[in-house]
């Protein structure tokens, strides 16, 4: 017989791991070729200037320089203008 009863088998117990997902370089920080910006899921932010895009939305650095947030109006492909926010490195003086 056995001494302690036995645990339940439960089908429940499972869970995703976290997505680290945000900003991960804020305004005025200095940043290098390479340095993730934002994390994202969809275009939220879009790249600007020394700032390119990855296949999963990852906003990264091609130059040293600064980091700065900023807003630009786009249009839409119905002409409505809407807000977009963008993210440049401002290239460091060489």
């Amino acid at each position: 017989m056995a001494h302690t009863k036995s645990s339940g088998a439960t089908r429940l117990g499972r869970d995703s791991g976290p997505q680290y997902l945000g900003v991960k370089k804020y305004d005025g920080e200095r940043t290098q070729p390479g340095d993730i910006l934002v994390r994202q899921r969809g275009s939220r932010i879009i790249p600007g200037a020394n700032v390119r895009q990855g296949s999963d939305y990852t906003l990264y650095a091609v130059a040293t320089g600064t980091v700065k947030f900023g807003e630009r109006r786009k249009t839409r492909f119905d002409g409505k203008i809407r807000r977009v926010k963008t993210v440049s490195v401002l290239a460091a003086a060489a």
